[in-house]
């Protein structure tokens, strides 16, 4: 399905001017699935703070409404991806983008923070100043042009970890030459018209295995042109389990339970895939030749030459992708791109593909902190020399959340656990009377990329992105379980150095409490 801009405006928000130096309890930067799942949980968890959310955008809803491209969808099931404390109702269990973008609106005004929600906001700057314990955002109002300033008590970042406004461009030579269409996923166009046509998606991740049977209902052909193959898994669209369960017990609790069973299911995939990937490895490929055709080449276009999870597994949903090579609607082709022609494309081992259209799914750019440039006391900080503390915050930089989700499995599993410490760390400080909290980094040990992935969007970034220790609280287990019980049991005041409350008129007093 084809996704149409909805209104700017999201449900419940106010069309109002805001007191440009007003002061917040909490900024919240992005208005997608993690920017809203924090307002609520705020809501819910403390209730008395004022927040206001900074979406740069000019709707809610980030990924579900910034991609549009044809058969857009979770590439997790919705009992995961979805939220901890709003039951996932609908049939499909790996959804639709409409329908996700549709839950988390619904969301936004069921919890009352649409309201608080301030649409083409984008942040630029955020600067702590330790004198006051307040953070100062400056942010850009492309609606009217100016730029406006708020302050806050916290900041906290929900803005993913890729560009919104530019996909990956590899530069591929002769595109200028071609006579045909280019389309980047991330800009897709409302007008496309490719039925009839012949059409190349670039690509081999979880854009481009959701594009080609999508595609292909209606393209005359589509090949998936990719340099090396992927780990593809099929998955029911429907949870029969859950089925079962929602005839059977209230909604939240059959949320709940699958919710549950899908988190488990999944880390146990993940672990299996790091302890024994040759197993593994041979699991996915032999469930691969089964949907396909009988003497089908699996081993040049579907066997990868990294082990499971090295890269995130991509899911297609009652294996629509392999249905559709086996009706000839589609087909692979593994090569590498020398340059586009007139008509196509010419590979490197002399083959030219004939293309009207071609979909250049190749990835994000990733963006730490959605480009705001932060600074402590007049210092900038280098994100990419700052040490991550419980994987949501950052070494040296005082009263500052970032909300990373799994890479192994939902990114809102992660996002909830972010979301129930950081409550549990506010409430913290207001008991104790403390105004700013800052993780210490690891005293010794060795520090490693945040992100262990191999894919190519990780390596072009990551050293723009925090590192991570080697032991707790500095190391990111990718683990739902242990997460689980660091984050919603474990101590708020581990490794962090806290400061009292200033009083009225003064400046902030000496650090009054810091854990070992």
């Amino acid at each position: 399905m084809r996704l149409r801009r909805r209104a700017a405006a999201p449900p419940g928000a106010q069309e109002q001017e805001y007191d440009m130096a007003e002061h917040l309890d909490v900024i919240i930067v992005g208005a997608g699935l993690s920017g809203i799942g924090a307002a609520c949980h705020l809501r819910r968890n403390c209730p008395g703070k004022s927040v206001a959310i900074l979406e740069a955008r000019g709707a809610v809803g980030g990924t579900w409404d910034l991609f549009r491209y044809p058969g857009v969808r979770s590439d997790s099931d919705m009992f995961t991806l979805g939220y901890s404390f709003r039951s996932w109702t609908e049939g499909d269990a790996i959804a639709d983008g409409p329908s996700i973008l549709r839950y988390i609106e619904d969301t936004a005004r069921e919890f009352g923070v649409a309201k608080d929600i301030r649409l083409e906001h984008r942040v630029v700057t955020a600067s702590w100043d330790s004198d006051t314990a307040r953070w100062t955002v400056t942010a850009h109002r492309a609606d009217t042009g100016e730029d406006v300033t708020l302050t806050s008590a916290y900041l906290w970042m929900c803005t993913g970890y890729y560009r919104y406004d530019a996909g990956f461009d590899p530069g591929f030579p002769g595109t200028d030459q071609f006579r045909g269409q280019i389309v980047h996923p991330q800009h897709w166009p409302d007008d496309l018209d490719y039925a009839g046509k012949r059409v190349v998606v670039i690509g081999s991740g979880a854009t481009a295995v959701t594009l080609v049977p999508s595609m292909a209902t209606t393209a005359s052909h589509v090949t998936m042109l990719q340099r090396s193959p992927t780990y593809i898994v099929a998955a029911p669209r429907q949870d029969p389990i859950a089925t079962v369960l929602r005839r059977r017990l209230p909604a939240s609790t059959a949320h709940s339970v699958v919710r549950w069973k899908n988190a488990l299911l999944d880390l146990a995939i993940y672990r299996l895939s790091r302890r024994r990937p040759k197993l593994m490895k041979a699991f996915v490929l032999r469930h691969t030749r089964k949907r396909l055709p009988s003497g089908y080449d699996v081993d040049r276009h579907f066997t990868p030459t990294y082990n499971p999870w090295d890269q995130r597994m991509c899911l297609v949903p009652d294996g629509d992708l392999f249905a559709t090579i086996r009706a000839g609607k589609a087909s692979v082709v593994t090569d590498v791109i020398s340059t586009f022609t007139p008509d196509g494309i010419r590979l490197a081992s002399g083959r030219e593909l004939t293309a009207d259209v071609v979909i250049t799914a190749t990835g994000l750019t990733m963006l730490a902190l959605g480009g705001a440039e932060i600074s402590v006391d007049g210092r900038p900080v280098e994100v990419g020399s700052t040490v991550s503390y419980k994987g949501m915050m950052l070494s040296g930089v005082p009263n500052l959340i970032w909300t990373l989700g799994y890479t192994n499995a939902s990114w809102t599993l992660k996002a909830d656990l972010v979301a129930r410490y950081t409550c549990r760390l506010i409430n913290h400080m207001d008991a104790g009377g403390y105004a700013s909290v800052t993780p210490a980094p690891p005293a010794n040990g060795a520090l490693a990329p945040l992100i262990d992935l191999n894919s190519g969007y990780v390596r072009r970034s990551i050293d723009a992105f925090p590192k991570q220790g080697d032991t707790v609280p500095w190391r990111l287990h990718q683990n739902y379980i242990r997460d689980r019980r660091l984050l919603t049991r474990g101590p708020v005041d581990d490794h962090v150095t806290f400061t009292a409350r200033p009083a009225t008129g003064r400046k902030r007093e000496p650090a009054t409490k810091a854990s070992p």
